[in-house]
């Protein structure tokens, strides 16, 4: 089920201390990207690689592998693409700069805290 893999993605962003852990969704803007964005950052390329790494090993718990991968080799901006979900994880100063949550400014959104 949808929702139960979107937590686990948040919940799995949030064990390796993610900031700003954001879901997007994209499904009323009708585009053919996916259908949800998930997107949180960190203050080092070493966390956003051990965010990644953990996001990679709970989703694969559920029998879900990523379809595509970008970045892991810098630790800049991960992209771990599910097909009908994608994991943006970026190093602070860059989700401030591309600012990915403001081009899809009308999609419903919702943010994750720890438990």
């Amino acid at each position: 089920m949808i929702t139960h893999d979107l937590r686990v993605l948040a919940d799995a962003m949030l064990d390796k201390k993610a900031n700003n852990v954001v879901k997007i969704d994209l499904r009323k803007l009708g585009t053919a990207i996916t259908d949800y964005f998930m997107i949180c950052d960190g203050e080092s390329t070493t966390k956003v690689a051990a965010i990644a790494d953990n996001v990679i090993e709970k989703m694969a718990e559920l029998g879900r592998k990523p379809i595509r991968m970008q970045g892991k080799e810098n630790g800049f901006w991960i992209i771990i693409d599910y097909g009908d979900i994608v994991a943006h994880i970026f190093l602070q100063q860059y989700r401030d700069f591309y600012r990915l949550e403001d081009l899809w400014a009308g999609a419903d959104r919702k943010e994750y805290k720890a438990k």
